[in-house]
């Protein structure tokens, strides 16, 4: 049975309105004056963070090769370091969904929104020192622009013709076109700001930024040790005394982790067991919806993926269904191969998808074949459930005459090793606030991180227009025909979209919970405390 306690944190949560919690106090007798006394003090508790602690983090997805260069950023536990622990970006997205300042205290367009200016906010200081002034973050954007870069950025960067510093304290961004969205851009995980001349991985390691904690020690993969910034610029954030970042891939050892209490919040609750973590009341279950899905791209540059019929017959022979019922357990909603969510501005209402294995097998013989058999790579560093996923998937497609091996594949290297190197694999996005962050990442033509290595000629001449469009109507029409375009002739099936769930102890306290990003927008160590 739920406690008083509970109801008053998932109303503090936004997850109760007040009628629900009148209602739930009710029910457990209590007065109407007792009740409104009881959530007037629920607000308070939400209002009032408290300073001390240490925050110890159980996280999924981490590997030895991890580095604190934010370009380089691939798993979990490098994004929550250098993104939500150590540094921070010109522009930050709040709980709602909208950019707020955060190093750049405003910033303006040209009327066509091909030139962008952002001013500084003044007397920020990195870990080291050093004062925060323009030519950081022109060296930033510039490391990530390079010709060899290998951020998982450069593809949202090649619209970029030019930045450059105006002074201290003003940065000037010239831009190919048109682009609307530039300021999310900017709030990217992998745009976090670093110091001028920061090179080797060495330099990197020692995690200098000018974010709300400060690097004590780094075993890469493994474990972090943070201490909160002395000098930390933001007023009401960064209440903990120090974070601990811990790698626990496995999903039982890290539930149990948080039941024992030797973490005190893990991300990514496993979902056909949450109902029993709800039960706990010594524990807080977190579940945002927004833009994160499972995916299971093709190398469309090699057979049989370089035929968009065999890519089909994939599609079609998938129940998602079932997998939303039985990987999900509910917490989601169903996929429709392209990465736009619900919660995006622009989604396109198209039909959905349905599990047809007729049309599979339509579609398989359309591609030259009769029977055929396939590969898929799967680990938990794709998604929690993901060898069940395939081996789910391999019952659906039998029917078509389609015979899935799956390959588990152990979670640390992964996304070096196995990912965008395999013909056929799991993958999962957080998916990106906007339309053109999300396919310019991972669906434009040499893009780092486009890992079904897929180029559709309307796609990306849309891909530059929508950008550029200020018209809302318009850009609405040319996002909706690229999902077409992803939906029908890419080369990734998208199952579901997939709920955020991480678990917490009930002595955590926060405000209302972002999902752009899992894990309140990487942003638990700033935005949380102790109550």
């Amino acid at each position: 049975m739920k406690t008083i306690k509970t109801f008053q944190q998932m109303y503090c949560d936004g997850h109760l309105n007040r009628r629900e919690f009148l209602g739930a106090m009710g029910a457990l007798g209590l007065t109407a004056t007792a009740a409104g006394a009881l959530m007037t003090s629920a607000s308070v508790m939400a209002a009032t963070p408290k300073k001390g602690g240490r925050l110890r983090m159980g996280i999924t997805d981490a590997a030895v090769s991890d580095a604190l260069d934010p370009a380089l950023s691939i798993t979990i536990m490098q994004a929550v370091l250098t993104h939500g622990v150590l540094m921070n970006n010109l522009v930050e997205i709040d709980h709602e969904g909208n950019t707020v300042p955060e190093l750049a205290e405003s910033w303006e367009s040209s009327p066509d929104a091909s030139q962008w200016i952002f001013k500084l906010r003044k007397g920020v200081e990195f870990h080291n020192g050093k004062t925060l002034d323009a030519e950081d973050v022109v060296y930033t954007f510039n490391h990530h622009r390079g010709e060899d870069s290998k951020s998982g950025a450069k593809g949202l960067m090649q619209a970029i013709v030019d930045v450059r510093s105006d002074g201290k304290d003003t940065v000037i961004f010239d831009l190919s076109g048109g682009s609307a969205d530039f300021p999310f851009i900017t709030s990217e995980f992998h745009m976090s700001i670093f110091p001028a001349g920061t090179k080797s991985i060495d330099q990197h390691n020692q995690g200098i930024g000018t974010g709300p904690y400060q690097l004590e020690s780094y075993d890469a993969g493994v474990r972090a040790l943070t201490s909160r910034n002395p000098n930390y610029w933001k007023s009401g954030r960064a209440h903990f005394d120090e974070v601990e970042v811990l790698s626990i891939s496995d999903i039982n050892a890290r539930s149990n982790a948080l039941r024992t209490n030797e973490v005190d919040v893990i991300n990514r609750a496993e979902r056909k067991t949450v109902h029993l973590l709800r039960k706990n009341t010594d524990v807080e279950v977190v579940q945002t919806n927004g833009t994160q899905h499972y995916t299971m791209p093709m190398r469309t540059i090699e057979a049989p993926f370089d035929n968009n019929d065999l890519r089909l017959a994939l599609k079609h022979g998938v129940d998602r269904q079932a997998m939303l019922d039985l990987l999900l357990h509910g917490t989601g909603v169903l996929g429709n191969d392209h990465p736009i969510s619900l919660a995006n501005r622009y989604h396109a209402d198209l039909p959905q998808r349905q599990y047809d294995p007729d049309k599979a097998k339509y579609h398989l013989n359309k591609a030259g074949h009769s029977k055929i058999s396939l590969e898929l790579y799967a680990s938990e560093a794709a998604f929690v459930g993901a060898a069940d996923a395939g081996v789910l998937y391999r019952e659906h497609a039998a029917k078509a005459g389609i015979d899935i091996t799956v390959k588990q594949t152990p979670s640390d290297g992964y996304w070096n090793d196995v990912w965008m190197k395999v013909p056929w694999c799991t993958g999962f996005w957080f998916g990106r606030p906007t339309e053109d962050m999300m396919f310019s990442t991972a669906y434009a033509a040499g893009a780092a991180w486009n890992d079904s290595h897929w180029t559709h000629e309307r796609f990306n001449k849309l891909l530059v227009e929508a950008r550029a469009e200020l018209n809302s109507e318009k850009r609405a029409e040319m996002y909706s025909e690229m999902q077409l375009i992803v939906r029908d002739e890419g080369g990734v099936v998208v199952p579901v979209f997939a709920d955020f769930l991480m678990a917490s102890t009930t002595k955590l306290a926060h405000g209302p919970v972002a999902s752009n990003i899992e894990m309140d927008g990487l942003r638990v160590p700033e935005r949380w405390w102790f109550s």
